[in-house]
């Protein structure tokens, strides 16, 4: 910031303002919106940019302005218009798959672009393929569905009936999807009118000067509080996506080498070299775009496990601050993070969410693993058919567990979107032909550990009609690795009445009265397992959480009538610490040797330089 402090408590009301700006514009868009993936999954964001389209507010992640402003120079745009896009290849890297749709409202100030308020979120179906427009074995962008570059939805306050009667009749769900797209564009509208009145009461001047210190204030934190916790050096290691839909399994690699220099401009480089060529599935990210910034703000929420505490964690925002500490270099053209159009990416999840954790694995091995372990903790599963009110889809993001903590358990079925959910199995049974016969913790999911890896879901759907299961899901052969010696969580699953699943599936028939079994991942444990408080584990056991046999053969602990039996515990534990020779720092569970040839460990698992 080259001009002076803005008034301290002018700082915190802008700061307030933007916060309470972007929770109305979600709260209205949940409350108006139609499709269940929007209003009950709650699977979108918002976000407010600045009108040098940085991101102010650190809640989450959001979409990008660049593209809207690449075509449409804010010096033409007026007041009322609205923005619309979902082209991955023409989204500069914020945008990931053609079901996330974009929409951004200008904010103006004295005849001026001043701001941006946006909205982006993953909506039911925009064409292609099959139902939900995400088929696992699509081999082009255009079997995805309706691919549109950044438009001018509304001008000056009047929809482009037009743009919205193409795209309504490109989705199997057009009443649904009009209704989300009303929904996210008054809702935006309604932001870039609060900002508005910001801008009205203060002054431009004076509201730039707090969005500037918002930003420096993060990049400070970030430099002082946590890259301080990095020594200085170079760190490699990759984690693998292991199916594509297309190819047989195989391990996709997902490679991360960082370079960590405090004293530089730049103290970190996140090198993506070593990433495996881009995917004959849709499992490619196109990342490489406006020096990866989408990627730089995705990742860098990982660096807050290094904060002193989790509750300071917990308020550390991740807005623009982060980018100028991050440097990308990412691969040639043709790699999964660089992949070349038309090359298909919706279920893009599996290498973004990947990448969070070899983030974490880089770090862990440079911190002596003061990071958690692995987690997975969303994939899509669904079911489409016909009843008495016609076609139907049903499909639902699910969590899973997160990783253990140096200080604590990861926590059960959590989601990586803030304040999504799983969809009520009250409504669901009122609105699709199923009835939800369990939804509870996936017993055993969670990785072993001194602090045990969260749960997953355990799930089953029983049809009422004929219909179709669709599945986009990863670690159905890889786990969720564990750290400093805790062990890795158990895998996905699915199976309807006995058959297992492949991860990847658009059409299986499911016939009335067949039960869909679903079990997410758990996270990796941290820590060894034998170390674990055998009243804790004992406490497990009674919560669900751990069975009787996984608290003898996983965590050494003999249970008599549900209490510990102390001599017999430590007498096993003796025997299991004997038997068991050195702990890897890192392991990735039992499906790793399946796609590696039958080795055990990656050769970037080892600690040594």
């Amino acid at each position: 910031m080259t001009g002076p402090a803005p008034d301290p408590i002018l700082l915190e009301i802008v700061e307030g303002t933007l916060a309470s700006v972007e929770r109305e514009v979600e709260t209205a868009i949940a409350r108006t919106a139609r499709s269940p993936m929007i209003r009950d999954a709650h699977d979108f964001r918002a976000g407010i940019h600045d009108r040098r389209l940085r991101k102010l507010t650190g809640r989450s992640y959001s979409a990008l302005v660049q593209p809207v402003a690449r075509d449409f120079p804010p010096e033409e745009m007026r007041p009322g218009d609205v923005f619309f896009h979902n082209d991955v290849y023409l989204s500069e890297g914020g945008i990931g798959h053609l079901p996330d749709l974009c929409v951004t409202v200008p904010v103006f100030h004295g005849g001026e672009v001043v701001a941006f308020v946006q909205a982006f979120g993953h909506h039911d179906d925009i064409g292609g393929a099959v139902p939900g427009s995400m088929p696992s074995h699509a081999r082009s962008a255009f079997e995805e569905g309706l691919m549109v570059p950044p438009i001018k939805l509304w001008d000056r306050g009047v929809p482009n009936r037009a743009a919205l009667a193409i795209m309504t009749r490109n989705s199997r769900m057009p009443d649904s999807l009009a209704g989300d797209l009303d929904a996210e564009c008054s809702a935006c509208l309604m932001g870039a009118r609060r900002l508005g009145e910001l801008f009205a009461r203060y002054g431009r001047a004076d509201v730039e000067s707090c969005f500037d210190a918002i930003i420096d204030r993060t990049t400070e934190t970030f430099r002082r509080e946590l890259l301080t916790k990095i020594p200085d050096g170079v760190f490699v290691w990759e984690d693998y996506a292991e199916h594509d839909g297309v190819d047989p399994p195989r391990l996709h690699a997902q490679r991360i080498t960082l370079t960590v220099d405090k004293a530089a401009a730049v103290p970190l480089v996140i090198d993506f070299t070593g990433t495996s060529p881009q995917a004959k599935g849709p499992i490619n990210h196109a990342g490489d775009y406006s020096g990866g910034v989408f990627l730089k703000k995705w990742l860098a929420p990982v660096l807050r496990n290094l904060a002193d505490t989790p509750e300071r964690a917990a308020e550390l925002d991740v807005n623009e601050g982060v980018v100028p500490l991050i440097e990308m270099r990412f691969p040639e053209k043709g790699t999964l993070l660089t992949p070349v159009f038309p090359a298909p990416t919706n279920a893009r999840t599996f290498v973004i969410l990947r990448l969070l954790g070899v983030l974490a694995g880089v770090l862990a091995k440079a911190t002596g693993g003061r990071m958690p372990a692995d987690q997975e903790t969303i994939r899509y599963t669904g079911v489409y058919g016909e009843d008495d009110r016609g076609p139907y889809l049903m499909r639902e993001v699910l969590g899973g567990g997160s990783g253990g903590r140096y200080y604590a358990d990861g926590e059960d079925t959590i989601h990586v979107v803030p304040d999504s959910r799983n969809i009520p199995a009250e409504f669901a049974e009122a609105r699709w032909p199923f009835v939800v016969e369990r939804l509870g913790l996936a017993v055993d999911s969670g990785g072993p550990g001194e602090h045990r890896g969260g749960l997953g879901y355990d799930k089953h759907i029983r049809m009422l009609r004929d219909a179709h299961y669709m599945s986009i899901a990863d670690r159905s052969i890889l786990s969720c690795w564990g750290v400093n010696g805790g062990r890795a969580g158990r895998p996905f699953r699915v199976d309807i009445d006995g058959e297992e699943m492949d991860g990847l599936v658009d059409d299986r028939p499911v016939r009335a009265g067949q039960v869909i079994r679903i079990r997410t991942t758990g996270g990796g444990g941290w820590g060894d397992p034998l170390n674990r408080d055998p009243s804790r584990v004992a406490a497990d056991v009674r919560d669900g959480k751990v069975s009787t046999a996984g608290a003898r053969d996983d965590y050494g602990v003999v249970l008599t009538g549900g209490a510990v039996d102390a001599g017999a515990t430590e007498t096993l534990r003796a025997r299991l610490r004997a038997e068991r020779g050195p702990l890897p720092f890192f392991d990735r569970g039992p499906g790793y040797p399946q796609l590696s040839g039958g080795a055990t460990s990656a050769e970037v698992d080892s600690l040594d330089p």
